[in-house]
Parts: C-alpha cells; sequence; structure tokens
C-alpha cells in the first residue's frame, strides 16, 4: 500500500497557489504574423517562427522574424518561404526550425537556408530542441512520435506519444510535452513522469532550478515545480489570446510570449 501511494504521488501533480506570478513589460502592436515560437539567443535577438497562414499548410508564406529583447525593431523579412514553422534552436550558429515535413537549418551569419533535412515519414513537425553535443530532438505531432537526427540523419526515438508537443534537451533528459503528461526521457528512453498539466503542454523551458515554465496553447502558462506541483501563472483563455511555444531569458527572468492567433509577442518578469 505504501509503495502504491508513492507511485500515485510522484505520477500526479497538485496544483497549488501561486507563489510565483508574471508581471506584463512590454508587447507589440498586433503585427506579427501568427508567431508560433521565440527563441531568444543570448546575444541581444529574438527569433520569431511565424505561420502566416494555414497552421500545418505547405503554401511557402511562413518565415522568421527577428525582434529586439526590449519589443523594438521587428523585422519580418529575416527568413522568408517556409510553410508553418514552429519550434526553434540554435547550435554552433545554425537555427534549426520545425517546419511541417522538413527541419531548415539556417546559417545564422549569413542570414539564408543552408539545408533541408526531409524524409518521408515526418508529417506535423512541432517542436525542437538540440543536446549539448548536437543531437536533434523533434516532435511530430501528427503521428506522435519523437525524432532524433544526428549527422543529418533522421532516424525514430519515441513513438506512441499521444498529444506530444513540447521538447527542451536538460542535461541528459529529454524533456517532453505528450497532452497533460508531462515527462522526461532519458539517454536509455526510460520515461519518468514529472507532472499531470491542467491543459496539454505547448512550450517548455527551464527555470535552472530543476523548475519549468510550460504553456498550452489555448492560453495557459504555468509553473511546475521539480516536485510535480503546478501553479497557473497566466490564463488568457477566455481572452482568446494563445500562449504557444515561449522564449526564456533565464538571467534577467523574462518569460517571451508568441500569441499565435492575437498577432503579438509579448514580454513577461517572473516574479
Amino acid at each position: 500500500m505504501k509503495k502504491l501511494m508513492l507511485v500515485m504521488l510522484c505520477g500526479l501533480s497538485a496544483t497549488t497557489q501561486a507563489q510565483h506570478r508574471l508581471e506584463k513589460i512590454w508587447e507589440t502592436k498586433p503585427i506579427v504574423a501568427v508567431p508560433e515560437s521565440v527563441l531568444d539567443d543570448g546575444k541581444g535577438t529574438l527569433y520569431v517562427t511565424l505561420i502566416d497562414g494555414d497552421p500545418w499548410g505547405l503554401d511557402g508564406k511562413g518565415g522568421v522574424a527577428r525582434l529586439k529583447p526590449d519589443g523594438s525593431g521587428y523585422d519580418s523579412t529575416f527568413i522568408t518561404g517556409l510553410n508553418a514553422p514552429k519550434g526553434m534552436a540554435i547550435y554552433r550558429n545554425r537555427l534549426y526550425v520545425a517546419d511541417v515535413t522538413t527541419v531548415v537549418v539556417i546559417d545564422l551569419k549569413k542570414g539564408a537556408i543552408e539545408k533541408n533535412i526531409k524524409w518521408e515519414d515526418a508529417e506535423g513537425l512541432n517542436d525542437l530542441t538540440i543536446d549539448a553535443d548536437g543531437t536533434v530532438y523533434v516532435s511530430d505531432s501528427k503521428t506522435a512520435k519523437v525524432w532524433r537526427i544526428q549527422h543529418d540523419k533522421p532516424e525514430l526515438y519515441l513513438e506512441h506519444m499521444d498529444g506530444v508537443n513540447g521538447l527542451k534537451s536538460v542535461g541528459k533528459d529529454l524533456i517532453i510535452a505528450s497532452g497533460k503528461k508531462f515527462i522526461k526521457a532519458d539517454r536509455a528512453k526510460k520515461v519518468t513522469p514529472i507532472a499531470t498539466l491542467p491543459q496539454g503542454g505547448d512550450g517548455i523551458e527551464p527555470i535552472g532550478n530543476g523548475d519549468y515554465l510550460v504553456t498550452s496553447w489555448s492560453g495557459w502558462i504555468f509553473y511546475v515545480s521539480a516536485n510535480g506541483q503546478v501553479e497557473t501563472l497566466l490564463n488568457t483563455s477566455a481572452e482568446k489570446i494563445n500562449a504557444a511555444d515561449i522564449g526564456y531569458d533565464a538571467k534577467k527572468r523574462i518569460v517571451y510570449v508568441p500569441t499565435f492567433f492575437a498577432k503579438t509577442v509579448a514580454a513577461y518578469k517572473l516574479q
């Protein structure tokens, strides 16, 4: 019985009263063409994926914009001609972007697409993360799979991951939002629960102390503690303002929120 109770406590999350909060700093005008993801490069630039069309369409309307960390300097023309780009990660001056059926590799120094990594089984590539060794992990929300890419060669990593979306490489673990399941997989692919989310997870950002910020596309931001407790920091679902794949400045504790159909990027201070 004691063992059963321990398993139940580890596998379930308690939604607690807020010990943390978000204080809004700025928000752009509604001119951002359906922003899905924001990535802080730590060097004074925010990269923003723009869908600007059907969220899963192969229409060539998408791209990557640039924005300064104070919300100024919006440049929607940095990279154009993508489809419906979503998650991003940077490794050695290259920006990797999940773009429906393709992982697009962008040379940041040249500001140009270097290559496209494409494979037949990719149908709905969504979030993307890169570990310290340069291995790329990308979720496919339409096939419930996670792919691993090494030396530009994709291979199936995890499957039967219903609702899979957000990914984040942290140390030797892959942190995953799979529907309401917030879990981690180690290098041996052993999956361990972290928490149960009130809503299906989207973006994931580590705080740096074992805790995480997790979004739900419909407009929620949660603070997930390492012990599995979940706090609601933001809920804009009633206003139909989305909260997609967030960016995070860990030093300044600033959260950058792409609002998708609301067509803005907003910045909040984590208190």
